[in-house]
């Protein structure tokens, strides 16, 4: 079957798109003094001048507007060693912090123990985007923590990165 012929359905979009690897990070913030957070593969640095960045959380996200609500958050870079760690933030309701020790970033936003870097930001703008919604943030501090192998999300699993 040729690309022009195939079947756009979710799971062949996902089976293909699934080829490609992504890092995975945990975005969070602080609402007065709960802790907020959500497990967010779609994150990339968009530009340099100025610092921007941008992530996309599902339209279906309970945690996404409180977020947006509190306007101030950090991208928490995930070691190899966290699986765990975004299971955790991966599910919706429920205590995602329960037994995970943080502290407030420069921002305040909860920065994850045994992350790889932390990059804080501020909302700027978001787009609808159909299921997803694309949010860009400008940097407002950057923190890189430990040399770890990174935690990678491929073929629908996750893995780590061997360096040769």
């Amino acid at each position: 079957m040729t690309a022009e012929h195939a079947v756009l359905d979710p799971r062949r979009i996902r089976d293909v798109m699934g080829n490609f690897c992504t890092g995975v990070t945990v975005i969070t913030a602080l609402d007065g003094d709960e802790p907020l957070g959500f497990a967010c593969q779609s994150f990339v640095s968009v530009s340099l001048d100025p610092p921007l960045i941008s992530f996309c959380p599902a339209r279906t996200s309970t945690t996404w507007p409180r977020i947006r609500e509190v306007g101030t958050l950090a991208v928490n870079v995930l070691s190899e060693s966290q699986r765990t760690l975004c299971g955790a933030f991966a599910v919706s309701g429920g205590n995602k912090f329960r037994g995970v020790r943080w502290e407030p970033g420069d921002n305040g936003a909860p920065a994850l123990e045994g992350a790889l870097a932390r990059v804080e930001a501020t909302v700027e703008t978001e787009y609808e985007a159909g299921d997803h919604t694309i949010v860009l943030a400008r940097v407002t501090g950057l923190t890189s923590l430990h040399s770890r192998g990174p935690l990678l999300f491929f073929q629908g699993t996750y893995g780590g990165f061997e360096r040769r």
